[in-house]
Protein backbone atom coordinates (compact mmCIF):
# COMPACT_ATOMS: atom_id res chain seq x y z
CA UNK A 1 0.00 0.00 0.00
CA UNK A 2 3.10 2.11 1.11
CA UNK A 3 4.84 1.56 -2.54
CA UNK A 4 1.54 2.79 -4.48
CA UNK A 5 1.23 5.44 -2.93
CA UNK A 6 4.81 6.61 -3.22
CA UNK A 7 4.23 5.70 -7.30
CA UNK A 8 1.24 7.84 -7.27
CA UNK A 9 3.07 10.65 -5.44
CA UNK A 10 6.07 10.28 -8.13
CA UNK A 11 4.08 10.08 -11.57
CA UNK A 12 1.33 12.42 -10.46
CA UNK A 13 3.30 15.17 -11.87
CA UNK A 14 3.98 13.31 -14.83
CA UNK A 15 0.09 12.59 -15.65
CA UNK A 16 -0.77 16.04 -15.62
CA UNK A 17 2.02 17.14 -17.30
CA UNK A 18 1.29 15.17 -20.26
CA UNK A 19 -2.56 15.80 -19.88
CA UNK A 20 -1.78 19.78 -20.63
CA UNK A 21 0.44 18.32 -23.51
CA UNK A 22 -2.56 17.01 -25.57
CA UNK A 23 -4.40 20.13 -24.49
CA UNK A 24 -1.82 22.42 -25.83
CA UNK A 25 -1.45 20.27 -28.65
CA UNK A 26 -5.61 20.48 -29.55
CA UNK A 27 -5.36 24.24 -29.15
CA UNK A 28 -2.74 24.67 -31.08
CA UNK A 29 -4.51 22.54 -33.77
CA UNK A 30 -7.66 24.83 -33.78
CA UNK A 31 -5.22 27.48 -34.33
CA UNK A 32 -3.59 26.12 -37.43
CA UNK A 33 -6.84 24.90 -38.78
CA UNK A 34 -8.51 29.17 -37.96
CA UNK A 35 -5.92 30.28 -40.12
CA UNK A 36 -6.15 28.11 -42.93
CA UNK A 37 -9.85 27.47 -42.95
CA UNK A 38 -11.90 27.02 -46.17
CA UNK A 39 -14.76 28.68 -47.51
CA UNK A 40 -17.85 26.79 -48.68
CA UNK A 41 -19.37 26.70 -52.25
CA UNK A 42 -16.10 26.75 -53.79
CA UNK A 43 -15.26 26.10 -57.78
CA UNK A 44 -14.25 22.99 -58.52
CA UNK A 45 -10.96 23.07 -60.62
CA UNK A 46 -9.91 19.62 -62.44
CA UNK A 47 -6.51 19.10 -64.50
CA UNK A 48 -8.15 19.49 -67.99
CA UNK A 49 -9.88 22.75 -67.75
CA UNK A 50 -6.57 24.15 -66.39
CA UNK A 51 -5.83 24.84 -70.60
CA UNK A 52 -8.95 26.72 -70.93
CA UNK A 53 -8.32 28.65 -67.39
CA UNK A 54 -4.50 29.53 -68.59
CA UNK A 55 -5.78 31.79 -71.50
CA UNK A 56 -7.19 34.27 -68.38
CA UNK A 57 -3.00 34.94 -67.47
CA UNK A 58 -2.22 38.70 -67.83
CA UNK A 59 1.12 37.85 -69.07
CA UNK A 60 -0.72 36.24 -71.76
CA UNK A 61 -3.19 38.96 -72.36
CA UNK A 62 -0.24 41.35 -72.84
CA UNK A 63 1.51 38.98 -75.51
CA UNK A 64 -2.12 39.22 -77.48
CA UNK A 65 -1.60 43.11 -77.82
CA UNK A 66 1.63 42.39 -79.24
CA UNK A 67 -0.07 40.16 -81.47
CA UNK A 68 -2.47 42.51 -83.02
CA UNK A 69 0.60 45.47 -82.73
CA UNK A 70 2.45 43.28 -85.32
CA UNK A 71 -0.84 42.35 -87.14
CA UNK A 72 -1.44 46.24 -87.71
CA UNK A 73 2.65 46.88 -88.73
CA UNK A 74 1.53 44.33 -91.44
CA UNK A 75 -1.06 46.29 -92.56
CA UNK A 76 0.64 49.46 -92.71
CA UNK A 77 3.78 48.27 -94.75
CA UNK A 78 1.09 46.42 -97.17
CA UNK A 79 -0.31 49.97 -97.71
CA UNK A 80 2.57 50.88 -99.65
CA UNK A 81 1.16 49.03 -102.65
CA UNK A 82 -1.11 51.49 -103.13
CA UNK A 83 -1.22 55.32 -104.14
CA UNK A 84 -0.97 58.16 -101.18
CA UNK A 85 -3.36 61.00 -101.52
CA UNK A 86 -2.37 64.22 -99.54
CA UNK A 87 -4.24 67.26 -99.44
CA UNK A 88 -2.47 70.67 -98.91
CA UNK A 89 -3.16 74.40 -98.45
CA UNK A 90 -1.28 77.52 -97.41
CA UNK A 91 -3.75 79.78 -95.54
CA UNK A 92 -7.41 78.90 -94.77
CA UNK A 93 -7.90 81.45 -95.52
CA UNK A 94 -5.17 84.20 -95.87
CA UNK A 95 -5.41 87.71 -95.81
CA UNK A 96 -2.82 90.00 -97.47
CA UNK A 97 -2.53 94.20 -97.03
CA UNK A 98 0.22 96.91 -97.91
CA UNK A 99 1.07 99.35 -100.71
CA UNK A 100 4.52 99.38 -103.50
CA UNK A 101 5.48 103.33 -103.53
CA UNK A 102 7.49 103.86 -106.44
CA UNK A 103 8.13 107.85 -107.01
CA UNK A 104 7.92 107.65 -110.94
CA UNK A 105 4.57 105.51 -110.97
CA UNK A 106 1.36 105.65 -109.03
CA UNK A 107 0.88 103.83 -105.47
CA UNK A 108 -0.50 100.76 -105.46
CA UNK A 109 -2.71 98.82 -102.82
CA UNK A 110 -3.14 95.33 -101.90
CA UNK A 111 -6.57 94.39 -99.75
CA UNK A 112 -7.12 90.67 -100.68
CA UNK A 113 -8.42 87.63 -98.78
CA UNK A 114 -7.22 83.78 -100.74
CA UNK A 115 -6.85 80.62 -100.34
CA UNK A 116 -3.83 78.09 -102.27
CA UNK A 117 -5.55 74.28 -102.08
CA UNK A 118 -3.60 71.27 -103.31
CA UNK A 119 -4.32 67.87 -103.89
CA UNK A 120 -1.40 65.71 -104.79
CA UNK A 121 -1.30 61.79 -105.74
CA UNK A 122 1.80 59.77 -105.30
CA UNK A 123 1.91 56.21 -106.30
CA UNK A 124 5.66 53.75 -106.31
CA UNK A 125 5.68 52.08 -109.41
CA UNK A 126 8.93 50.32 -108.71
CA UNK A 127 10.44 50.46 -105.00
CA UNK A 128 13.16 47.50 -104.42
CA UNK A 129 13.14 47.64 -100.52
CA UNK A 130 9.06 47.59 -100.14
CA UNK A 131 9.09 43.87 -101.01
CA UNK A 132 11.45 43.71 -98.12
CA UNK A 133 10.40 45.57 -95.64
CA UNK A 134 6.27 43.51 -96.37
CA UNK A 135 8.13 40.12 -95.90
CA UNK A 136 10.08 41.58 -92.43
CA UNK A 137 6.71 43.05 -91.45
CA UNK A 138 4.65 39.09 -92.14
CA UNK A 139 7.29 37.39 -90.12
CA UNK A 140 7.43 39.36 -87.34
CA UNK A 141 3.54 38.75 -87.26
CA UNK A 142 4.32 35.04 -87.19
CA UNK A 143 7.45 35.36 -84.52
CA UNK A 144 4.44 37.33 -82.50
CA UNK A 145 2.04 34.54 -82.79
CA UNK A 146 4.63 31.95 -81.92
CA UNK A 147 5.41 33.80 -79.32
CA UNK A 148 1.98 34.08 -77.79
CA UNK A 149 1.80 30.20 -78.23
CA UNK A 150 5.18 29.73 -76.74
CA UNK A 151 4.13 31.31 -73.69
CA UNK A 152 0.49 29.68 -73.87
CA UNK A 153 2.37 26.54 -73.83
CA UNK A 154 4.71 27.39 -70.53
CA UNK A 155 1.64 28.98 -68.64
CA UNK A 156 -0.02 25.39 -68.95
CA UNK A 157 2.92 22.98 -68.06
CA UNK A 158 3.55 25.59 -64.88
CA UNK A 159 -0.16 25.48 -64.21
CA UNK A 160 -0.12 21.85 -64.19
CA UNK A 161 3.18 21.57 -62.63
CA UNK A 162 1.72 23.80 -59.66
CA UNK A 163 -1.70 21.64 -59.62
CA UNK A 164 0.63 18.69 -59.02
CA UNK A 165 2.23 19.79 -56.75
CA UNK A 166 -0.47 21.23 -54.72
CA UNK A 167 -1.84 17.96 -54.57
CA UNK A 168 1.01 16.27 -53.39
CA UNK A 169 1.36 18.82 -50.41
CA UNK A 170 -1.79 17.38 -49.56
CA UNK A 171 -1.17 13.82 -49.85
CA UNK A 172 2.43 15.09 -47.97
CA UNK A 173 -0.08 15.96 -45.28
CA UNK A 174 -2.23 13.32 -44.80
CA UNK A 175 1.57 11.07 -44.74
CA UNK A 176 2.03 13.22 -41.55
CA UNK A 177 -1.23 13.67 -40.19
CA UNK A 178 -0.56 9.58 -40.12
CA UNK A 179 2.55 9.31 -39.21
CA UNK A 180 1.82 11.70 -35.80
CA UNK A 181 -1.50 8.93 -35.23
CA UNK A 182 1.16 6.67 -35.05
CA UNK A 183 3.05 8.92 -32.54
CA UNK A 184 0.57 9.57 -30.41
CA UNK A 185 0.02 5.91 -29.85
CA UNK A 186 3.28 5.02 -29.04
CA UNK A 187 3.40 8.56 -26.81
CA UNK A 188 0.10 6.11 -25.33
CA UNK A 189 1.99 2.67 -25.26
CA UNK A 190 4.83 4.45 -23.78
CA UNK A 191 2.78 5.96 -20.83
CA UNK A 192 0.79 2.84 -20.05
CA UNK A 193 3.43 1.13 -20.12
CA UNK A 194 5.39 3.12 -17.51
CA UNK A 195 2.46 3.92 -15.20
CA UNK A 196 2.06 -0.33 -14.90
CA UNK A 197 5.84 -0.61 -14.01
CA UNK A 198 7.37 -1.72 -17.19
CA UNK A 199 8.43 1.37 -18.60
CA UNK A 200 11.00 3.64 -18.65
CA UNK A 201 10.64 7.38 -18.03
CA UNK A 202 13.30 7.39 -21.02
CA UNK A 203 10.69 5.29 -23.28
CA UNK A 204 7.82 8.08 -22.61
CA UNK A 205 10.56 11.38 -23.51
CA UNK A 206 11.75 9.55 -26.59
CA UNK A 207 8.28 9.05 -27.91
CA UNK A 208 7.40 12.60 -26.96
CA UNK A 209 10.49 13.92 -29.04
CA UNK A 210 8.98 12.24 -31.59
CA UNK A 211 5.85 13.35 -31.33
CA UNK A 212 7.17 17.36 -31.38
CA UNK A 213 8.98 16.11 -34.39
CA UNK A 214 6.02 15.00 -36.24
CA UNK A 215 3.50 17.50 -35.02
CA UNK A 216 5.62 20.17 -36.35
CA UNK A 217 6.69 18.56 -39.43
CA UNK A 218 2.62 17.92 -39.82
CA UNK A 219 1.97 22.11 -39.48
CA UNK A 220 5.05 22.82 -41.86
CA UNK A 221 3.39 20.86 -44.63
CA UNK A 222 -0.65 22.50 -43.70
CA UNK A 223 1.56 26.01 -44.71
CA UNK A 224 3.34 24.88 -47.62
CA UNK A 225 -0.35 23.24 -48.64
CA UNK A 226 -1.42 26.66 -48.98
CA UNK A 227 1.33 27.96 -49.99
CA UNK A 228 1.06 26.16 -53.16
CA UNK A 229 -2.72 26.95 -53.47
CA UNK A 230 -1.96 30.50 -53.78
CA UNK A 231 0.86 30.48 -56.25
CA UNK A 232 -2.18 27.69 -58.03
CA UNK A 233 -4.04 30.73 -57.66
CA UNK A 234 -1.83 33.46 -59.28
CA UNK A 235 -0.39 31.66 -62.67
CA UNK A 236 -4.12 30.77 -63.24
CA UNK A 237 -5.56 34.54 -62.24
CA UNK A 238 -8.37 33.31 -59.98
CA UNK A 239 -9.50 35.91 -57.39
CA UNK A 240 -11.86 33.47 -54.97
CA UNK A 241 -11.33 30.01 -53.59
CA UNK A 242 -11.48 27.01 -55.52
CA UNK A 243 -11.56 23.19 -55.04
CA UNK A 244 -9.23 20.12 -56.60
CA UNK A 245 -9.08 16.49 -56.59
CA UNK A 246 -6.90 16.51 -53.88
CA UNK A 247 -5.93 12.56 -54.36
CA UNK A 248 -2.95 11.97 -56.12
CA UNK A 249 -3.75 9.78 -59.47
CA UNK A 250 -1.65 9.20 -62.67
CA UNK A 251 -2.73 11.47 -65.14
CA UNK A 252 -2.21 8.80 -68.34
CA UNK A 253 0.91 6.84 -69.74
CA UNK A 254 3.39 7.48 -72.30
CA UNK A 255 3.65 4.99 -75.24
CA UNK A 256 5.79 6.64 -77.40
CA UNK A 257 9.49 5.43 -78.08
CA UNK A 258 12.35 7.69 -77.47
CA UNK A 259 13.34 8.14 -81.48
CA UNK A 260 9.59 9.26 -81.80
CA UNK A 261 10.01 11.46 -79.04
CA UNK A 262 13.03 13.47 -80.89
CA UNK A 263 12.02 13.69 -84.28
CA UNK A 264 8.61 14.85 -83.13
CA UNK A 265 9.94 17.49 -81.00
CA UNK A 266 12.70 18.73 -83.30
CA UNK A 267 10.21 19.10 -86.19
CA UNK A 268 6.86 20.68 -84.42
CA UNK A 269 9.11 22.77 -82.42
CA UNK A 270 8.42 26.94 -82.14
CA UNK A 271 11.23 28.03 -80.85
CA UNK A 272 13.18 26.78 -83.45
CA UNK A 273 10.42 27.85 -85.75
CA UNK A 274 11.31 31.53 -84.47
CA UNK A 275 14.93 31.09 -85.49
CA UNK A 276 14.47 30.76 -88.98
CA UNK A 277 11.91 33.10 -89.16
CA UNK A 278 14.71 35.38 -87.59
CA UNK A 279 16.98 34.28 -89.96
CA UNK A 280 14.86 35.32 -92.77
CA UNK A 281 14.02 38.53 -91.47
CA UNK A 282 17.63 39.51 -90.81
CA UNK A 283 17.80 38.12 -94.96
CA UNK A 284 15.07 40.66 -95.81
CA UNK A 285 16.86 43.41 -94.04
CA UNK A 286 20.04 42.45 -96.05
CA UNK A 287 17.83 43.12 -98.69
CA UNK A 288 16.20 45.92 -97.75
CA UNK A 289 20.06 47.83 -97.45
CA UNK A 290 20.95 46.89 -100.84
CA UNK A 291 17.80 48.01 -102.49
CA UNK A 292 18.50 51.55 -101.02
CA UNK A 293 20.85 51.97 -103.94
CA UNK A 294 18.74 50.51 -106.53
CA UNK A 295 16.76 53.32 -108.90
CA UNK A 296 12.94 53.49 -107.99
CA UNK A 297 10.41 55.07 -110.25
CA UNK A 298 7.15 56.82 -109.24
CA UNK A 299 4.47 58.60 -110.35
CA UNK A 300 2.50 61.61 -109.31
CA UNK A 301 -0.05 64.21 -109.90
CA UNK A 302 -0.62 67.80 -108.14
CA UNK A 303 -3.50 69.87 -108.70
CA UNK A 304 -3.52 72.84 -107.08
CA UNK A 305 -5.82 75.83 -107.24
CA UNK A 306 -6.02 79.52 -105.84
CA UNK A 307 -9.21 81.49 -105.18
CA UNK A 308 -8.61 85.17 -104.26
CA UNK A 309 -11.09 88.49 -103.07
CA UNK A 310 -11.18 91.78 -103.46
CA UNK A 311 -8.05 93.56 -105.17
CA UNK A 312 -3.79 93.21 -105.42
CA UNK A 313 -1.63 95.66 -106.48
CA UNK A 314 -4.27 97.83 -108.01
CA UNK A 315 -4.33 102.29 -107.28
CA UNK A 316 -8.43 101.86 -106.98
CA UNK A 317 -9.28 98.58 -105.04
CA UNK A 318 -12.59 97.05 -106.28
CA UNK A 319 -14.27 95.56 -102.94
CA UNK A 320 -16.08 92.86 -105.20
CA UNK A 321 -13.28 91.68 -107.23
CA UNK A 322 -13.21 88.05 -106.65
CA UNK A 323 -11.03 85.47 -109.30
CA UNK A 324 -9.33 81.81 -109.35
CA UNK A 325 -7.03 79.66 -111.03
CA UNK A 326 -5.49 76.21 -110.95
CA UNK A 327 -3.02 74.09 -112.58
CA UNK A 328 -2.44 70.60 -112.88
CA UNK A 329 0.62 68.27 -112.72
CA UNK A 330 1.37 64.77 -113.86
CA UNK A 331 4.57 63.02 -114.03
CA UNK A 332 6.95 60.00 -113.96
CA UNK A 333 9.32 60.68 -111.49
CA UNK A 334 12.86 58.91 -111.02
CA UNK A 335 15.13 58.45 -108.45
CA UNK A 336 18.62 57.13 -107.60
CA UNK A 337 21.22 57.20 -104.78
CA UNK A 338 24.43 56.22 -106.67
CA UNK A 339 26.86 56.45 -104.46
CA UNK A 340 26.85 56.23 -100.51
CA UNK A 341 29.96 55.66 -99.41
CA UNK A 342 29.90 52.52 -98.71
CA UNK A 343 27.30 52.70 -96.13
CA UNK A 344 24.48 50.65 -97.38
CA UNK A 345 26.69 47.68 -98.66
CA UNK A 346 28.78 47.06 -95.72
CA UNK A 347 24.79 46.96 -93.61
CA UNK A 348 23.97 44.22 -95.91
CA UNK A 349 27.28 42.06 -95.01
CA UNK A 350 26.35 42.84 -91.39
CA UNK A 351 22.70 41.59 -91.42
CA UNK A 352 24.15 38.59 -93.78
CA UNK A 353 26.47 37.92 -90.93
CA UNK A 354 23.87 37.98 -88.35
CA UNK A 355 21.56 35.58 -90.18
CA UNK A 356 24.88 32.99 -90.20
CA UNK A 357 24.72 33.52 -86.61
CA UNK A 358 21.15 32.36 -86.11
CA UNK A 359 21.87 29.04 -87.82
CA UNK A 360 24.33 28.30 -85.09
CA UNK A 361 22.21 29.25 -82.53
CA UNK A 362 19.02 26.65 -84.65
CA UNK A 363 21.89 23.97 -84.16
CA UNK A 364 22.06 24.77 -81.02
CA UNK A 365 18.78 24.28 -79.84
CA UNK A 366 18.38 21.80 -81.85
CA UNK A 367 21.14 19.89 -79.28
CA UNK A 368 19.59 21.06 -76.25
CA UNK A 369 15.91 19.98 -76.84
CA UNK A 370 17.01 16.35 -77.97
CA UNK A 371 19.30 16.35 -74.43
CA UNK A 372 16.17 17.45 -72.93
CA UNK A 373 13.50 14.86 -74.44
CA UNK A 374 16.03 12.38 -74.01
CA UNK A 375 16.18 13.19 -70.17
CA UNK A 376 12.85 13.79 -69.29
CA UNK A 377 11.99 10.47 -71.12
CA UNK A 378 14.82 8.68 -69.04
CA UNK A 379 13.82 10.03 -65.96
CA UNK A 380 9.98 9.22 -66.70
CA UNK A 381 10.93 5.45 -66.75
CA UNK A 382 13.52 5.68 -63.87
CA UNK A 383 9.93 7.18 -61.96
CA UNK A 384 7.98 4.34 -63.14
CA UNK A 385 10.38 1.80 -61.01
CA UNK A 386 10.14 4.19 -58.38
CA UNK A 387 6.37 3.95 -57.78
CA UNK A 388 6.32 0.31 -58.38
CA UNK A 389 9.45 -0.59 -55.94
CA UNK A 390 7.82 2.23 -53.43
CA UNK A 391 4.79 0.29 -53.11
CA UNK A 392 6.43 -2.77 -52.25
CA UNK A 393 8.55 -0.69 -49.45
CA UNK A 394 5.51 0.26 -48.06
CA UNK A 395 3.75 -2.85 -47.39
CA UNK A 396 7.23 -4.04 -46.22
CA UNK A 397 7.52 -1.33 -43.39
CA UNK A 398 3.32 -1.73 -42.76
CA UNK A 399 4.77 -5.09 -41.89
CA UNK A 400 7.79 -4.60 -39.81
CA UNK A 401 6.07 -2.09 -38.14
CA UNK A 402 3.48 -4.38 -36.74
CA UNK A 403 6.10 -7.19 -36.18
CA UNK A 404 7.69 -4.36 -34.51
CA UNK A 405 4.86 -3.57 -31.99
CA UNK A 406 4.00 -6.89 -31.21
CA UNK A 407 7.45 -7.94 -30.13
CA UNK A 408 7.35 -4.04 -27.87
CA UNK A 409 3.66 -4.92 -26.50
CA UNK A 410 5.34 -8.18 -25.35
CA UNK A 411 8.59 -6.68 -24.39
CA UNK A 412 11.54 -8.99 -26.59
CA UNK A 413 11.82 -5.22 -28.66
CA UNK A 414 12.76 -1.38 -27.28
CA UNK A 415 10.24 1.46 -28.46
CA UNK A 416 13.05 3.29 -30.27
CA UNK A 417 12.56 0.07 -32.74
CA UNK A 418 9.19 1.33 -33.62
CA UNK A 419 9.81 4.24 -33.90
CA UNK A 420 12.48 3.60 -36.44
CA UNK A 421 10.24 1.27 -38.45
CA UNK A 422 7.66 4.06 -37.84
CA UNK A 423 9.83 6.64 -39.70
CA UNK A 424 10.47 3.62 -42.69
CA UNK A 425 6.87 3.46 -42.85
CA UNK A 426 6.72 7.59 -43.70
CA UNK A 427 9.59 7.44 -45.45
CA UNK A 428 8.52 5.07 -48.24
CA UNK A 429 4.82 6.44 -48.39
CA UNK A 430 6.49 9.90 -48.92
CA UNK A 431 8.88 8.05 -51.68
CA UNK A 432 5.93 7.04 -53.76
CA UNK A 433 4.55 10.28 -53.27
CA UNK A 434 7.16 12.12 -54.39
CA UNK A 435 7.57 9.18 -57.43
CA UNK A 436 3.91 9.65 -58.92
CA UNK A 437 4.35 13.66 -58.49
CA UNK A 438 7.35 13.59 -60.69
CA UNK A 439 6.16 10.95 -62.90
CA UNK A 440 3.27 13.22 -63.52
CA UNK A 441 5.64 16.06 -64.25
CA UNK A 442 7.79 14.04 -66.50
CA UNK A 443 4.47 13.28 -68.72
CA UNK A 444 3.65 17.21 -68.68
CA UNK A 445 6.81 17.95 -69.92
CA UNK A 446 7.27 15.25 -72.75
CA UNK A 447 3.70 16.60 -73.99
CA UNK A 448 5.30 19.93 -73.89
CA UNK A 449 8.73 19.37 -76.01
CA UNK A 450 7.48 16.44 -78.12
CA UNK A 451 3.89 17.78 -79.15
CA UNK A 452 2.52 14.51 -79.14
CA UNK A 453 -0.39 13.23 -77.04
CA UNK A 454 -0.42 11.36 -73.06
CA UNK A 455 -2.58 8.20 -73.75
CA UNK A 456 -5.38 6.97 -71.20
CA UNK A 457 -4.25 3.22 -71.85
CA UNK A 458 -0.91 1.42 -70.45
CA UNK A 459 0.67 0.22 -74.12
CA UNK A 460 3.84 -1.89 -75.03
CA UNK A 461 6.28 -1.66 -77.19
CA UNK A 462 3.92 -3.54 -79.76
CA UNK A 463 0.86 -1.57 -78.76
CA UNK A 464 -0.71 -4.49 -76.63
CA UNK A 465 -2.31 -3.83 -73.23
CA UNK A 466 -0.28 -4.15 -70.27
CA UNK A 467 -1.63 -6.20 -67.61
CA UNK A 468 1.40 -7.15 -65.83
CA UNK A 469 1.01 -6.96 -61.49
CA UNK A 470 3.73 -5.10 -60.97
CA UNK A 471 3.20 -2.30 -63.69
CA UNK A 472 2.41 1.03 -63.08
CA UNK A 473 -0.42 0.13 -65.25
CA UNK A 474 -1.90 -1.49 -62.43
CA UNK A 475 -0.84 1.53 -59.89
Amino acid sequence: MFRKLIKLILFLPLAVYFNSLNVLSSQNKNNIDKVLEEKINKPFISYQKIENIVLNNLELKSLKHLVNSASFNLSSQIAKRYPSLDLQANGLPKYVSGKNYNSNSETLKTYQLTANPSLNIQWDLINPSRRSEINIAKENLKIAENNYEIKKKDLIQEARSRYHKYQKSYQDMQNKKFTLDLSIKSLNDAKAKLDAGIGTKFEVLEAEAQFYRDKHSLNEKKIEHEINKISLKEILNIKGDFEIIQEQNLIGFWNHKLNKNIREGLDKNISLKNILLQKSIKKNQANSFLSQNKPKIYISNTFSSTFSKVDSLSTNIQSDEFGSNYTNTISLNFSWSIFDGGKNQNSYKSKLSDAKAEEYTFDNLKNILSTNISKAYLKLKLNEEKMTSSLKEIESSKESLRLARLRYDVGISTLKDVLVRQNELSHAKSKNINAIYNYNLNLDELERLTFLDISNNCLDNNNNRINKKESICNI
